[in-house]
């Protein structure tokens, strides 16, 4: 039978390394190989993986680390025999962190934390999506917006259609992560082309380009982060994003209760809505927000 050697090559991409596993071949890496019979991948699903009998927890990331294409330098306190010697249907993310996953808490506890985490990302998901199905099948041109936050312990994810903004926040003020709004005006800030202060007063803040209740709706995932003990997450609607710029949330959420500080949200937001200004901005609508921190201990 003819056989097959090659080098994962820096650009490659999972897709990539699938087609590299034919028929009667190996993937050599290294001192580390995988028969083709031994992994298998389909789209950024790792649907199997068996490292060889012998690897310990650091073999498996040296594996990882060619795989994804990053650098990991582990600990010298991680190391020890492998104690997942395979894994199924992971995503990349696990992918990456499961020797060191499998190691800490055993080859049963990763398999559940690995097909956990996958499922609460299909069901958010396949959840927006027959919301989506559901407003299309109404026949009455109805839409709306949406942004969810995924949170296992102080790891987040995001996911959004619209113009409903999710904002981290640290405690003294800097900004961790924002989603763009899908609409011309964050595009245009992100571009460069209106500046931040502007843009919550411009006449096409309104405008969006994505919506739960289109046919072509998207959704678009954030990176996973992982939230320092007070970091503050907010989940808001337009509502106060149209009202309230960036900093002034920030200022606001970043430290203290957050019932004192959702307290302050609304009654600033609906002095704005109730009063106009040329000084400051306004724009009556509902509003709807979520106010999150990590328990410190």
């Amino acid at each position: 039978m003819r056989k097959w050697r090659a080098i994962l090559e820096k650009d490659k991409t999972l897709k990539e390394w699938a087609r590299v596993l034919k028929p009667g071949g190996r993937l050599f890496m290294g001192d580390i190989v995988i028969d083709p019979n031994q992994a298998r991948v389909e789209g950024n699903i790792i649907k199997f993986i068996a490292f060889q009998k012998d690897s310990d927890v650091r073999d498996g990331l040296r594996l990882l680390a060619k795989l994804c294409k990053v650098n990991i330098v582990p600990s010298a306190s991680v190391t020890g025999p492998l104690s997942c010697p395979e894994l199924r249907d992971v995503t990349f993310f696990l992918f990456l962190t499961a020797p060191v996953a499998a190691h800490k808490i055993g080859r049963a506890g990763y398999r559940d934390l690995a097909l956990s985490a996958w499922r609460a990302t299909q069901a958010i998901l396949d959840g927006i999506e027959q919301g989506n199905s559901r407003i299309i099948g109404l026949g009455l041109g109805a839409a709306t917006t949406i942004a969810v936050v995924e949170i296992d312990a102080r790891a987040v994810r995001t996911y959004h259609a619209g113009d409903s903004m999710i904002l981290v926040t640290g405690q003294r003020g800097k900004i961790k992560y924002q989603t763009i709004s899908h609409s011309p005006v964050a595009y245009a800030v992100e571009a460069g082309l209106v500046h931040t202060d502007d843009a919550i007063y411009h006449e096409d803040r309104h405008l969006i380009s994505n919506m739960i209740g289109s046919g072509d709706m998207r959704v678009e995932i954030g990176p996973r982060l992982t939230l320092a003990p007070r970091d503050t997450v907010v989940v808001a609607s337009d509502g106060l994003f149209d009202n309230l710029q960036v900093q002034e949330i920030v200022a606001i959420v970043r430290s203290g209760p957050l019932v004192a500080a959702g307290t302050e949200l609304v009654a600033r937001c609906r002095a704005r809505m109730l009063e106009f200004s040329e000084q400051r901005p306004h724009k009556p609508d509902d509003l709807s927000f979520i106010l999150y921190r990590p328990d410190p201990t």
